[in-house]
């Protein structure tokens, strides 16, 4: 199976894991808000990006690790691949030990991060805590075994698991929450699933390479090892970084504003991480692609498949963000909660969905980069945005809300948007940067411009918010910044590039391809 034919399997699979999900805990969330309350939404949320943090303990090692696993999957060569999971194994158990201390040793400091708990006792949150934190560390103990998968392009095999993982979840919470109400025993149905899910995940992968249970495993050489350290010393910087920037804003929200907030925050946040994974899927699936193509294909081969890479990717970004700019209010105290206390002001989901389109690029540039290996040339960066997002964050919060936070967010993640595309150019394609911010700013311009004519329809077709006219805007939406999108791209060589791959595998799309003038 080819490179393509992997890729296309692994985005089937996501998507199909995705929506499930989305369904899944959609449903999940919204009974655990109308049994549980504002309150324990907001700490599960917090709880949930405090062992992010804790977890920035596996500093990049995982990443250097998969770069490493690809040279050997692609040669067949077992006694390597056996030599690094080795190591790997070792590596992530000891990860596991130190993720249980810290979390154990932060512990005492709750009461500072959760202002305004409401009637919590901090006996309660901190016995919740230890639960969460026994989640995190148990998943150590088989995430190394979904590297080797990866890099055979094998990712569906993760993602069916982690789908069925996550429906038993959130229906034996979901049962739960109906039959006691209790978010204790909501956080013990979850522990008990995950348990046996990393039983069988054990059994499973040592059944489909058997050969990693060998005993006989030779050391990783002093070269080897060596480059692995150099690698992970770089990604350390990337991970800390990255949860400074990534993963504080909701603590930033429960510390200096309450638990309240950061519940509506993380409503906002979880609509567009499940809707933008269905982007990510396909950019996720084409890494380890990638890294093949960077291990055997010429640079030129390279850059014109990562300018339409980067296309694509500012095509469904920009929709997203579109989308969420219009509709993510609408949708949520409207439609969903039926109350206008759950959303936020206008100005802070444009920030956050501004931030949501800018990522997408960082995602292009960020999974090329993986591919290639080139982790040390911009390994200050991440701790520069980091820096950025906790002082801009914590000065702004303290004077204008939550809006601060996610001016903070913004600012630090648009550094990676202008200094990452010159690194890469350079070392990568040996060309110059100023054809990527060229064809930036050609993209934000269309998307600007979709966004302000969509305005004035917005106010006319939402006079009230109802399903006929929520689902009206959609349709517009979804038309109107397609078309413009293609009229003004469609003669470009990344739309090219695109439509012959896709009418390729479309018998009707490949006989209007064959119909177009040349």
């Amino acid at each position: 199976m080819g490179r393509i034919q992997k890729a296309g399997k692994n985005i089937i699979f996501g998507y199909i894991s995705n929506l499930v999900i989305l369904l899944v805990n959609f449903i999940q969330r919204t009974i655990f808000i109308y049994v549980l309350g504002m309150t324990l939404s907001g700490v599960n949320g917090v709880y949930t990006d405090v062992l992010s943090v804790l977890s920035l303990t596996e500093l990049g090692i995982g990443t250097a690790l998969n770069y490493s696993l690809y040279k050997p999957v692609a040669e067949r060569d077992y006694e390597k691949i056996k030599s690094y999971m080795r190591f790997y194994k070792r590596a992530y158990l000891a990860i596991a030990g130190v993720i249980a201390v810290l979390g154990i040793a932060i512990s005492p400091f709750l009461k500072y991060i959760l202002k305004n708990p409401g009637s919590l006792t901090i006996r309660e949150l901190t016995l919740y805590y230890y639960l969460f934190l026994f989640n995190t560390v148990i998943s150590y103990f088989v995430t190394y075994k979904y590297s080797l998968v990866n890099a055979e392009q094998k990712n569906y095999i993760q993602t069916n698991i982690t789908t069925l993982t996550k429906i038993a979840v959130a229906f034996s919470q979901i049962s739960v929450l109906l039959l006691t109400r209790n978010f204790l025993f909501y956080l013990l149905a979850q522990s008990v699933v995950e348990l046996v899910q990393k039983i069988f995940v054990t059994i499973y992968l040592n059944r489909l390479y058997p050969y990693l249970r060998d005993r006989d495993v030779k050391r990783l050489t002093t070269e080897e090892t060596r480059v692995i350290i150099t690698k992970t010393k770089a990604l350390i910087c990337h991970k800390i970084g990255d949860v400074a920037r990534l993963q504080t804003d909701k603590i930033i929200i429960s510390s200096f504003v309450n638990v309240d907030t950061a519940a509506v925050v993380d409503n906002y946040l979880y609509i567009t991480t499940y809707v933008g994974n269905f982007v990510n899927i396909i950019f996720d699936s084409v890494i380890s692609g990638f890294g093949n193509v960077v291990a055997t294909e010429s640079r030129e081969r390279q850059y014109t498949l990562f300018k339409v890479y980067r296309f694509f990717a500012c095509w469904l970004y920009g929709f997203g963000a579109v989308g969420f700019f219009h509709l993510l209010t609408p949708f949520i105290g409207g439609l969903w909660l039926h109350d206008e206390g759950w959303t936020l002001p206008q100005i802070t989901v444009l920030l956050l969905v501004t931030d949501f389109y800018f990522k997408g690029g960082r995602t292009v540039l960020l999974n090329f980069k993986i591919a290639a290996g080139l982790f040390e040339p911009d390994r200050y960066l991440p701790l520069v945005q980091g820096a950025v997002n906790l002082v801009v964050s914590i000065l702004l919060v303290q004077r204008i809300g939550v809006t601060g936070v996610y001016v903070g967010t913004l600012v630090s993640g648009i550094l990676a948007n202008l200094i990452r595309p010159g690194i890469i150019y350079r070392h990568c394609f040996e060309k110059k940067a100023w054809v990527y911010f060229r064809d930036s700013l050609k993209y934000i311009a269309v998307i600007l411009a979709v966004g302000i004519v969509v305005l004035p329809i917005r106010h006319m077709v939402m006079k009230e918010t109802t399903i006929l006219t929520f689902a009206v805007m959609v349709v517009i939406i979804t038309l109107l910044y397609n078309v413009v999108f293609l009229a003004v791209f469609h003669r470009t060589e990344e739309f090219a590039y695109l439509w012959k791959a896709v009418a390729e595998r479309v018998p009707v799309l490949r006989r209007i391809s064959e119909r177009r003038p040349r």
